[in-house]
């Protein structure tokens, strides 16, 4: 139960660190799909899939080496001086090559040049804060993590506003010495990101002292060497997450690719409740499980964690799909954007899937397997490319959904089958297999056969909740009783 009570305590402060940003980047949702047309939603989704695929290519697997190595290594300030130093100049170089052929790149991607040049400068900046905020997770400064990251959204968000929606309806402000005008909401949009960005990057400069602390090859080499196959998982994960958005924009016909995506994108968002929730969760164990390691009871402890973001990510998922009516009215404005909404429930699950994957992969991660990681993941970026590519001519974005479910849902089985081979962990498969099963029949009941009449949602989600607190109650009474206790204290 301690163990337990640690896991909840690490699990709320970096949940509220990636939630409160995440919750506030939300608002952007209803202000974009409320003052742009559903194709330059289309459009501005595209980009940033391209910047998703970028965002791991320009921090190629760093923030783990640098988890790994600081707990194995004894001169940990070295570790982090090393991996900033390889970050600084990877850095360079991309803004260097970017900035020179972005006409050519402009040519091959269909984008305007003018975004892409935007976007080169923004991932080089969110490239050079990669190792300031894993420092920060290691050194366990919660709370600078967290108002840095509240901060840059914060700002983002303000400045979204004040470029789309103020100055539009102004025109022109000389309230503060300023003129400024965007003719280009995407323009607007970036803008207001790269100076996010460069807030964020100025909070943090602190951190880049330690440079002081030298650079070291061979480490470096041996940070590579364990890097690399999480530099591949990140660029499959990558494809996995956004680049259906990127062949819906290719393979459907011009004239209606970009209002496709941009209803999909935007439904895409009520998927985003789980990814919240499993990125919270990461975000909590990563370093906690490679602490745990060396425990005797490491295998035991890795299963009930397991067991029980399956059990509320099940419930987190019906509750979604009971509430999507409600949720997309509040987020998705524009009614022109609800045609997507078929698919929110094959994403949900997807991304539930997704958040298993990641658990189940800490029996080759703090065995140093992460190849196996690798492999998993690119075989899951060539079911996304084989459905997509398969399904998206004929369904549309509805194919897009079967293949992000098919390939989140692939990883996940299989990560169960090979991390067996690394490390014996007892997983509940039964009771967690029989959440998984039931809270699906559910979904399907609620949102396709009953059509999402909420009355019958409700009635489901309050007969699911009520049969897991009859097979859990003992537990969730002692981890309730134990936590309560402990802050009395």
């Amino acid at each position: 139960m301690n163990t337990a009570r640690k896991l909840i305590g690490q699990t709320f402060v970096y949940g509220l660190a990636t939630v409160l940003p995440r919750m506030m980047s939300f608002l952007l949702v209803p202000l974009y799909t409320s003052l742009l047309k559903v194709s330059v939603y289309g459009v501005i989704s595209i980009v940033f899939s391209w910047m998703v695929l970028f965002n791991v290519v320009l921090s190629y697997g760093m923030e783990t080496a640098v988890f790994r190595f600081f707990h194995k290594e004894n001169k940990n300030k070295k570790v982090i001086a090393t991996a900033l130093y390889s970050l600084i100049f990877s850095s360079l170089g991309f803004l260097l090559i970017g900035l020179l052929f972005v006409e050519d790149i402009a040519q091959l991607t269909h984008i305007n040049s003018e975004y892409l040049k935007l976007a080169v400068w923004i991932l080089v900046l969110d490239a050079l804060v990669v190792v300031p905020f894993a420092t920060l997770r290691i050194r366990q400064k919660a709370a600078q993590y967290a108002w840095i990251k509240i901060s840059n959204v914060f700002l983002n968000l303000s400045l979204n506003i004040l470029f789309l929606w103020l100055f539009p309806a102004y025109q022109i402000t000389h309230l503060i010495g300023l003129s400024v005008v965007f003719e280009d909401p995407i323009i607007a949009i970036f803008t207001a990101n790269l100076l996010a960005s460069g807030f964020t990057l100025l909070w943090l400069i602190k951190t880049f002292g330690i440079l002081t602390k030298g650079f070291d090859r061979v480490l470096l080499k041996q940070m590579l060497r364990y890097a690399y196959p999480i530099l591949i998982a990140g660029l499959a994960f990558a494809v996995n997450e956004t680049f259906d958005r990127i062949l819906l924009g290719r393979l459907l016909p011009k004239d209606i690719a970009a209002q496709a995506v941009g209803a999909y994108a935007a439904c895409y968002k009520l998927a985003m409740f789980i990814t919240l929730f499993a990125t919270a969760f990461r975000l909590g164990i990563e370093p906690f499980f490679f602490s745990k390691a060396k425990d005797v009871n490491a295998p035991e402890t890795y299963a009930t964690i397991t067991h029980y973001f399956t059990v509320f990510g099940s419930i987190a998922v019906l509750a979604v799909v009971v509430f999507s009516d409600f949720l997309k009215t509040i987020l998705i404005r524009d009614s022109a954007y609800w045609e997507a909404m078929k698919v929110v429930p094959l994403l949900l699950f997807a991304n539930l899937f997704l958040g298993i994957y990641h658990n189940l992969s800490v029996a080759y991660k703090v065995t140093d397997k992460t190849l196996v990681g690798a492999g998993i993941s690119v075989f899951g970026a060539m079911v996304t490319l084989g459905i997509n590519f398969w399904l998206i001519p004929t369904m549309s974005y509805m194919g897009s959904a079967i293949a992000t479910f098919a390939a989140y849902g692939s990883m996940m089985l299989l990560s169960l089958f090979l991390g067996r081979k690394y490390m014996i962990i007892p997983y509940h498969f039964k009771k967690s297999g029989l959440y998984l099963l039931l809270s699906g029949v559910f979904t399907v009941l609620s949102f396709y056969i009953f059509d999402h009449k909420v009355w019958v949602g409700v009635l489901l989600l309050v007969v699911f909740f009520l049969f897991v607190w009859k097979l859990e109650q003992n537990t969730l009474k002692k981890l309730l009783l134990t936590t309560m206790t402990k802050s009395k204290t």
